[in-house]
């Protein structure tokens, strides 16, 4: 069992493999969008990573299937339904209190700023939003909540979600896994040695665009105001 050390952990996803493997997993994906604290965890990563240690959280949970590619699915399969059950429950809350939101005080789990944000971006991608976000950090924390706030239609957002939701969780379990596979028969190289360095490059391919954009934002206000 691993233990709590350093601030540090709660940004390496081979920590949450490791203390809590399948089922902290699912907590973490579904916090991210249903109890909107997730904006600081290792999503992106966490999957990709949660990828290359498929078989053996799958062994380790349910015992393995013996064949790679049902473990596999299997936990993208569970990831993708913690993924939907997440955003039901943020789009739930967008409707009910969403609009007090607006209203609260920033805290170390909320950042109003970040609201703002998701709602600039639903607005200007509309429902395509909903699938988009799940490839956002930080983004994608907060749209269902904007879906909520601005009234999407229950159908058309429990769709998109479910899209979304599919072709996230898939896409990054599947890639951790099988790029794995690749690295190791063809080049010798196991990524589970690697785990620092691929943590930083989902984060920085992740992260910058937000950050970039979120940066000429900031820029072109200043620039009005002046």
């Amino acid at each position: 069992m691993e233990h709590f050390e350093s601030w540090k952990d709660l940004l390496n996803p081979e920590f949450y493999i490791k203390m809590g493997g399948f089922w902290l997993i699912l907590f973490i994906v579904f916090a991210e969008t249903g109890l909107f604290v997730g904006f600081f965890l290792p999503g992106d990563s966490l999957l990709f990573v949660s990828g290359i240690f498929a078989n053996q959280i799958i062994d380790g949970t349910f015992g393995s299937f013996g064949n790679d590619f049902i473990d596999t699915t299997i936990l993208a399969t569970c990831i993708s339904l913690a993924a939907i059950i997440g955003n039901e429950v943020g789009y739930f809350f967008g409707r009910k209190a969403g609009p007090a939101l607006y209203k609260k005080e920033d805290s170390f789990f909320f950042k109003k700023k970040y609201l703002f944000q998701a709602h600039d971006f639903f607005e200007k991608n509309g429902a395509l939003a909903v699938i988009a976000a799940r490839f956002l950090p930080i983004i994608r924390t907060f749209t269902p909540i904007v879906a909520g706030i601005v009234k999407m239609d229950k159908k058309e957002f429990l769709r998109d979600n479910i899209i979304g939701a599919i072709l996230w969780s898939f896409s990054l379990v599947y890639a951790g896994h099988y790029l794995n596979a690749l690295f190791r028969d063809e080049f010798g190289i196991d990524l589970e040695h690697k785990l620092e360095y691929i943590v930083v490059t989902i984060v920085l391919v992740t992260t910058l665009p937000v950050l970039i954009k979120f940066f000429f934002r900031t820029k072109n206000q200043e620039t009005k105001t002046k």
